[in-house]
């Protein structure tokens, strides 16, 4: 699976933003995707997961109740939507195929670019 992240952006704190990943290559639709994010000098984080048919979701503590996981099987993308924005936040998102929506261990080593998201205050 091939993956292109998009929809970073500078934005102000309590705003929004939709990250996009586009994926192409094998059947997209058989797997559990995730986001995840690094921000400078730390290590990449688990953000949220789907399971392969978009009606199961999990997301990390830290932006529950504000971010939410979609996808589009029929468009191969995987969406984040991101709400009132925190600075903590400030980092480059990366999106991957997962074992699961319960597992988030990644199943490629092929990652994208990612897309910065950078949140000023």
């Amino acid at each position: 699976v091939q993956l292109v992240e998009s929809g970073g952006g500078l934005v102000q704190a309590g705003g929004s933003l939709r990250l996009s990943c586009a994926a192409s290559g094998r059947a997209f639709s058989n797997y559990a995707m995730a986001w995840f994010r690094q921000a400078p000098g730390k290590e990449r984080e688990f953000v949220a997961t789907i399971n392969w048919s978009g009606r199961s979701t999990t997301a990390a503590d830290s932006v529950k109740g504000r971010f939410t996981i979609s996808r589009d099987n029929a468009k191969n993308t995987v969406y984040l939507h991101m709400n009132n924005l925190k600075p903590e936040d400030t980092a480059v998102y990366y999106c991957a195929p997962v074992r699961g929506v319960y597992d988030s261990s990644p199943i490629t080593d092929n990652w994208g670019q990612g897309t910065l998201v950078t949140v000023s205050s």
